[in-house]
């Protein structure tokens, strides 16, 4: 076989690695999210396992988490599950799609579960950065920053009640994962792109039509699968969180942290400035592979430490 051909066959391997990696939707994918709780759950305390355990089953959701589940499993199973229900929601019967961007009074209320708004503007933050002094916009209002502190306080409170508190908790559990996701808390703006990439969402990583873009190869980074059981497993193997590093409990941190991520370990070579199509290399995956492992690990960490601490 010739080199040029050989070559060709790589690189025909890779993207179909890439295109099955990017099929599964969501903020890290289900997979992801399930590792993150999976690494929080072995770090509660026996007070705040408790106080999760009781908060989940009020979940509408709740009996479909552990049905055909052994009691003894049932507490962990539940925890794992409940960090996807704020993706789930989104195609769900029941629940309406309010936009991409918050509008309105609605848009950061906090009223439980009888809030059939799917809020998918809470999942991120658009920091914005312009590596070509392309003007900058602020970030929305509402969003993953402004909601994990309401979430927090609200977890924290004596006053409030427990089906707001389990409203809340499920929300916390997804978005301390979103905000580890360095495309969750950034957005750049170019000469090509000046209303903002949307946190790489408008960047290809293909030829149209395919629909694979750098925001969902970075959310497919932790691998497919739906079964909680396999996360578990698979967070195992996650690298142990520097405890001094996970320490760091505001997330206005976290989300700096990742800012700076993707200004430095996202937007590198291959992937160019303007909207692609850009082909990812073995060495862009391995440091990819290497930033989504250190980043999983380290929101498994600080989600336990938080709920340590707030449900004392």
């Amino acid at each position: 076989m010739s080199r040029p051909l050989i070559l060709r066959s790589q690189r025909l391997a890779l993207l179909l690695t890439l295109t099955l990696l990017s099929r599964a939707a969501g903020a890290w994918n289900s997979f992801g999210h399930m590792m993150i709780a999976a690494v929080a759950y072995e770090k509660l305390t026996p007070v705040a396992h408790a106080h999760v355990a009781h908060l989940l089953q009020l979940n509408p959701d709740y009996p479909k988490w552990v049905s055909h589940t052994a009691a003894e499993e049932r507490d962990e199973l539940a925890f794992v599950i409940a960090a996807t229900w704020a993706d789930n929601i989104k195609s769900e019967p029941g629940y309406a799609n309010d936009g991409d961007r918050p509008s309105g009074p609605n848009a950061a209320r906090n009223i439980g579960y009888t809030d059939r708004l799917q809020h998918r503007y809470w999942h991120f933050i658009d920091l914005p950065f312009s590596t070509d002094h392309t003007p900058l916009a602020r970030p929305a209002v509402p969003n993953a920053q402004t909601q994990i502190a309401l979430f927090r306080k609200t977890l924290s409170s004596p006053g409030a009640s427990d089906a707001l508190k389990s409203y809340d908790l499920v929300w916390l559990l997804h978005l301390v994962g979103d905000v580890h996701q360095p495309l969750h808390a950034s957005s750049r703006f170019t000469h090509s792109q000046p209303a903002g990439d949307e946190g790489g969402n408008l960047v290809s990583l293909c030829e149209k039509p395919c629909r694979n873009e750098l925001h969902a190869f970075w959310d497919n980074l932790p691998g497919n699968g739906k079964r909680a059981i396999v996360a578990i497993r698979r967070a195992n193997h996650l690298p142990e969180a520097d405890a001094k590093v996970a320490a760091v409990d505001d997330e206005r941190q976290w989300i700096h942290e990742s800012f700076m991520i993707a200004q430095n370990s996202v937007y590198i070579p291959p992937i160019g400035t303007g909207p692609g199509p850009y082909f990812i290399d073995r060495v862009y995956l391995r440091i990819a592979h290497r930033v989504a492992r250190d980043r999983l690990a380290l929101a498994g960490a600080r989600l336990a430490r938080i709920l340590n601490e707030t449900l004392r």
